[in-house]
Formats: C-alpha cells, sequence, structure tokens
C-alpha cells in the first residue's frame, strides 16, 4: 500500500490543534456514551429469552445481533455514500444536530417493541432492534470523533477509552437489571416470554426522547475539521482502512463472546448456570470492561507518571473492595488473578495504544484458547475474564485509525461504524458453528477476530502511514 503524507490541515478551530480541552463537552457527552452502552447490552438479555420464548436454535437467535449491528452497517453505508457524494453531514449540521438525530431514531426502534410484543412476532421485534441500531449507528458516528477532538490528538486515546468507560458502567449494571426485569419482575405466569420486554424498551424510547431534548437545549461547542470536502479522502489511508477490518473483528469478537456467554455458562460441562444466575456474570464479564477502560484512560493519559501508577493500582484494589462487598469471597478469589493480570499487561504496555492494543488482544487469544481445550471453572473464568482485557480494544483501534488524517475524521468514523457490522456476522458464524459441533468449538471465531486486532496493534496501524503522526 502506498504512504499517504500528512497533508490534510486540520483547522485552526478544532481543539486538537491547539492543545485545549473541552472539559465540559466531554462531561456531557459521557452520558451518551452510557446509555447506549446500557441499551446494547440488554441484547444479551434478548438472545436467551427470544430463544426460550420462540423456540430458536443458536443460528436464529443470533439474528438478535444480525439485525441490531447490521443496521450499523446499514446506516453508516447511508452516511458514507452522502458524505462522498455532498460532502460530511456532520461537517453541516454540527455534532449536537448529529446526537440529536441519532436519539430520536433509537427512540423510534424501541417504541416498535410494543407492537412486536402484543403480536409476538419475532421479525417485528428483529425489525424493532434494526430501527435502534440505525440510530445508534448516527451516535457512534457523531459522538467517537467528537470526543477525539475535544482536546490534543495525543491524548485522543486515553479520552476515548475515558468515554467508553462510561458506556461500561452501562454494560456493567444493564445486565443485572435487565436480567432482574426480563427474566423476572415482567416475566407474568402464563404469558409469553417475549411479552416481558415492552415495559423496558418503552422506558428507553421515553429516555432517548427526554435526551435529544436535553441535547437539543444544551449549548455544546461546534468544533470540527473547518470544511465541507466531497469524495472518498478517508479511504486514500491504509492505516485507515486496515482499522476498517480490526473494527470489524473486533467488535464481532467481543459480541459473539457477550452473547453466548449465558448459554456457555449453562452447559453442565461448564458451570451449569441458571440464565438468571448465568446473567450475573455477563455483568461481570462487561464490569471487566469497565475496569479496564478507566484504566486505559489513566494510562493512555497526560498525567504524571507517579499519579498513573498511583490510579493504575488503585482501580482494581477499588473494583476488588467493591466485588468483595456485593458479591463475597468465593467470587473476588477466582477474579483477583485477572485484575492482577491486567494491572501487570498496562504496565508492559508502556502508555502506548498501539503496543498495549497488541499485549491485551494475545492475552484474549490465550484465553479464548483455553476455554475451547479446557472445561469447567477454569473454562468459566477466562470467558468472563476476557472483559478486562478486550475493554481497550475499540477506543484504542478507533483513535489509532483516526490519527493523522485531518478534514476526514468524520468520513473515517463512519467506515469505522461501518465496520460494528462484525457484531451482526461473527455472532452468526458462531451460532452456525455451535448448532453443528458445540458451542466450546464455536469459540474459534472470537480467537481468529482477536488475533487480527493484536496484528493492528502490532503493525497494522503503521502501514502506509509513516509520514503521518503517530498515537504511541
Amino acid at each position: 500500500m502506498a504512504t499517504i503524507p500528512s497533508t490534510a490541515v486540520v483547522s485552526p478551530s478544532s481543539p486538537s490543534s491547539n492543545g485545549q480541552t473541552y472539559r465540559g463537552p466531554f462531561s456531557i457527552m459521557t452520558v451518551l456514551f452510557f446509555m447506549w452502552g446500557f441499551m446494547t447490552v440488554f441484547n444479551d438479555i434478548l438472545i436467551p429469552r427470544f430463544k426460550e420464548a420462540f423456540t430458536l436454535n443458536y443460528l436464529e437467535a443470533m439474528l438478535v445481533q444480525f439485525a441490531f449491528f447490521g443496521a450499523y452497517f446499514i446506516g453508516a453505508l447511508i452516511y458514507f455514500i452522502i458524505s462522498v457524494k455532498a460532502g460530511d453531514p456532520i461537517a453541516r449540521i454540527g455534532y449536537k444536530n448529529g446526537v440529536v438525530i441519532g436519539l430520536l431514531i433509537s427512540a423510534s426502534g424501541s417504541a416498535l417493541f410494543w407492537p412486536a410484543a402484543n403480536s409476538v412476532s419475532y421479525p417485528l421485534f428483529l425489525i424493532a432492534l434494526f430501527v435502534v441500531g440505525l440510530g445508534f449507528a448516527m451516535l457512534q458516528i457523531a459522538a467517537n470523533p467528537y470526543v477525539t477532538i475535544l482536546g490534543p490528538e495525543s491524548s485522543a486515546a486515553g479520552r476515548l477509552n475515558l468515554a467508553q468507560a462510561f458506556n461500561s458502567v452501562g454494560t456493567t449494571i444493564g445486565p443485572l437489571i435487565g436480567g432482574y426485569l426480563i427474566f423476572q419482575y415482567f416475566a407474568k405466569t402464563g404469558a409469553h416470554g417475549a411479552d416481558s420486554v415492552k415495559v423496558p424498551y418503552l422506558a428507553f424510547c421515553i429516555i432517548f426522547v427526554i435526551l435529544a431534548l436535553v441535547f437539543f437545549s444544551i449549548n455544546l461547542p461546534h468544533v470540527g475539521e473547518g470544511k465541507v470536502e466531497r469524495g472518498i479522502g478517508a479511504m486514500r489511508y491504509p492505516h485507515v482502512m486496515l482499522g476498517v477490518l480490526a473494527i470489524f473483528m473486533y467488535v464481532g469478537g467481543e459480541v459473539a463472546i457477550g452473547s453466548s456467554i449465558i448459554n456457555f455458562l449453562g452447559q453442565p460441562g461448564v458451570a451449569g448456570l441458571s440464565a438468571l444466575d448465568a446473567s450475573k456474570y455477563v455483568s461481570l464479564f462487561w464490569g471487566g470492561m469497565l475496569i479496564g477502560r478507566f484504566m486505559g484512560a489513566v494510562e493512555l493519559s497526560e498525567m504524571k507518571t507517579i499519579h498513573k501508577q498511583l490510579f493504575l493500582a488503585g482501580i482494581p484494589f477499588a473494583a476488588f473492595l467493591i466485588l468483595w462487598s456485593l458479591r463475597g469471597w468465593d467470587l473476588v478469589v477466582n477474579y483477583l488473578p485477572l485484575l492482577a493480570l491486567c494491572w501487570l499487561l498496562f504496565q508492559f504496555g508502556k502508555a502506548l495504544a498501539n503496543r498495549t492494543l497488541m499485549i491485551f488482544s494475545l492475552t484474549i487469544v490465550i484465553l479464548l484458547a483455553i476455554s475451547i481445550v479446557a472445561g469447567g471453572r477454569l473454562a468459566m473464568w477466562c470467558i468472563v475474564g476476557i472483559g478486562l482485557f478486550t475493554s481497550i480494544g475499540f477506543p484504542s483501534i478507533f483513535s489509532l485509525a483516526l490519527d493523522g488524517i485531518g478534514i476526514y475524521k468524520s468520513q473515517a468514523s463512519s467506515l469505522l461504524v461501518m465496520a460494528i457490522l462484525g457484531g451482526a456476522i461473527l455472532p452468526a458464524i458462531l451460532g452456525r458453528i455451535a448448532d453443528v459441533w458445540s458451542l466450546q468449538t464455536s469459540l474459534i471465531v472470537p480467537l481468529i477476530a482477536y488475533a487480527y486486532v493484536a496484528f493492528y496493534g502490532w503493525k497494522g496501524h503503521r502501514i502506509g502511514r509513516q509520514k503521518t503522526a503517530t498515537v504511541g
């Protein structure tokens, strides 16, 4: 691939060019990251619920993820085509309006859950999830690049990790609340199983409308790259296109694991847990992402080394105490070695986004390999522990891919969001392999995916960009 010189000039209005950090707008954006994390993880609850309610096989149940993440691809593809033909839409309407549009689309998709439940229609549920996914695609395209430019480019990875940490707050408590509401509180005796999702998704609809009104009313700075251009400028950067494939593999691998945890832990040869009990470990999986992303935000930030080390030790220690108080010593004693390993790997990462991405992805490959060949509690904790190490993947890939491309950030973001299609494709492949062979064997799918992510952190992010700025 040809080397792309760093010719794009960032507008003087962009904070990434003047070193200023917009802490107020950044804090507001974290609310958005929390909300879509909270709702996205509900898919992991819907899969076993619908599998039981509609008597589905694994492949059919995984259509939940296919519809949701397939919408990311369609929505981002539409955005990319518009940007090629008429120029970047967000450069015209602004990031704030992009967020408002995304929230309203997601609200309309959430509202469709009510008629889908009343008609007991699995296809209509999939359509509703598709519409929600379209809204989330717009939110991703607007929010991720906006966060990267709300401060110096050198600390973009740390800033995006911090924003994604609040996303992980949502994904951590989502399974606990979702599991309780869908499997217990709204699971009426004698009613069809799908009926239990009506009220939770109506609440989501109302919340999204309220958030849209709030974002429309508040004053967010219109920072951007200053210029609207037609064409496929972002695709001329090889490290962007390799990053697109990395996002495809990363999201596909992560979603495939998260989608199968409840069924995996329910197997007699692993843990034999009920769906309700297993959903608590889904929460721990996503909780690991929360811990890892806060640690990643610290490690990849520009704070002093001594402060970094204090926080890097303090975050897992605080997590240890919280888990001990909430879940008891029996859980903590198994999770503690994983927390210690996470801290150690951050030391090896040396505050470099690419190096940390490579090390963490290779660790996931090893954990998945153990889960495939082993059984019992060892396989259980290897799968649950992956949450810690997949934590920094998405924000690190995103910031590495957007580094040094100037005015093409939003267009490149649409390509990266398009690649979230991996969350639709890889879980379906995993489901098919699980149906033909076994659920443990199907873990080869995320194993291959994370092997590529490790390659991107090792060399892929540098291919064709020797003359561009680097992110570590």
